[in-house]
């Protein structure tokens, strides 16, 4: 609107030989980008009286050219206007059914988990995206407080897919099975129905690294089981230790490949310590040298806090550090075992 009424009055103005009046179809053009169709043929409408306006001071204007552009401009702009609404409407839907899916895929933790603070994080790579491969999960369970997070390779719908069996799978296995080997196997043999359901081109791709973490009823010491996944990282008394497996086991959907053995370490967990699971996404993370994110180093420097303030910081460093730019998914889990009471025993499902 504001452009329509300079170019008016320039066109009012101006001697007659520059004819700024013919800048009048663009304004409806403009407008599509914006408005919604009534309002775009209005303007379209207001600039047609203002030529008609022109015309009565310059009869030589060549008002029938000019209208006609400014009608046929009109039509074109209020049909793109309504195109455009058509794919936002449709762009807000998709974007609703992906924020649902992120609900069920990976629903908010609650804070506490048989006495167990916890706080999860996950970031997507994409602007616009809600889920990806990245994928995590926690259980309060007869055996304890179970804990999954894991990647996905690959990408796209058929990643999400994957996440997404390997989520349900454990929901189910982690209150049914009585160790951790046990529901790896169950992990291990739903990615495989997935993958023999669902092929596609990234097929021989499609596996997942995985971390399970169970901290039994009355607390003490945490058991691990890595599958090719990044080391979690354990602060103890203001020591910062990698947890690597003694033993390498291998990442789901491998298994067939290479020698079917997994391994759980037993390691110390004792009241005020705090335990930190990472996807690669973090790891990884850039700045604009090349330089990886130094993770334990910056783990070694922070100050007891709560899970929550601890990802919450992870997150600001880890855009400050790539330039406010996550080139990919990023998923963590924070879990403290607090000083204040000892752990609760579990109620079970």
């Amino acid at each position: 609107m504001i452009l329509t009424i300079l170019i008016s009055a320039l066109a009012f103005a101006t001697p007659r030989d520059i004819a700024i009046s013919r800048l009048l179809p663009a304004a409806p053009a403009l407008a599509a980008s914006m408005w919604p169709v009534l309002p775009t043929i209005l303007l379209g409408a207001f600039c047609a009286l203002v030529m008609l306006g022109l015309s009565l001071v310059y009869t030589d204007l060549g008002t029938p050219y000019t209208a006609g552009a400014i009608a046929a401009v009109t039509l074109a702009a209020a049909y793109a206007s309504h195109v455009r609404l058509r794919r936002e409407e449709a762009l807000l839907q998709i974007r609703l059914v992906a924020d649902t899916a992120q609900q069920v895929l990976l629903r908010p933790l609650p804070s506490r988990l048989g006495g167990i603070e916890i706080e999860s994080l996950y970031v997507a790579a994409q602007a616009q995206a809600r889920i990806g491969g990245d994928f995590y999960e926690a259980a309060e369970t007869p055996h304890g407080v179970r804990l999954l997070l894991g990647d996905v390779r690959g990408k796209g719908l058929s990643a999400v897919g994957a996440a997404s069996a390997l989520i349900s799978c454990f929901r189910e296995a982690a209150y049914d099975e009585p160790d951790l080997t046990g529901v790896i196997q169950r992990l291990e043999i739903s990615i495989g129905r997935h993958s023999a359901a669902y092929p596609s081109q990234d097929l021989p791709e499609r596996f997942a690294t995985a971390l399970l973490a169970e901290i039994p009823r009355g607390g003490g010491h945490v058991r691990l089981l890595n599958c090719g996944h990044p080391p979690p990282l354990l602060v103890c008394q203001g020591e910062m230790r990698v947890l690597e497996p003694s033993e390498p086991s291998p990442p789901l959907n491998l298994a067939a490949l290479v020698e079917d053995h997994y391994h759980t370490d037993t390691v110390r967990f004792a009241p005020g310590d705090q335990l930190l699971l990472y996807t690669d996404g973090v790891t990884e993370t850039r700045d604009h040298t090349g330089e990886f994110f130094p993770l334990q180093e910056w783990m070694r420097h922070q100050k007891p806090m709560s899970p929550h303030r601890l990802l919450d910081r992870l997150h600001q460093d880890l855009l400050r550090f790539s330039g406010g730019r996550l080139d990919d998914d990023i998923a963590a889990l924070a879990v403290r075992y607090p000083k204040s009471r000892p752990l609760e025993a579990s109620s079970g499902p």
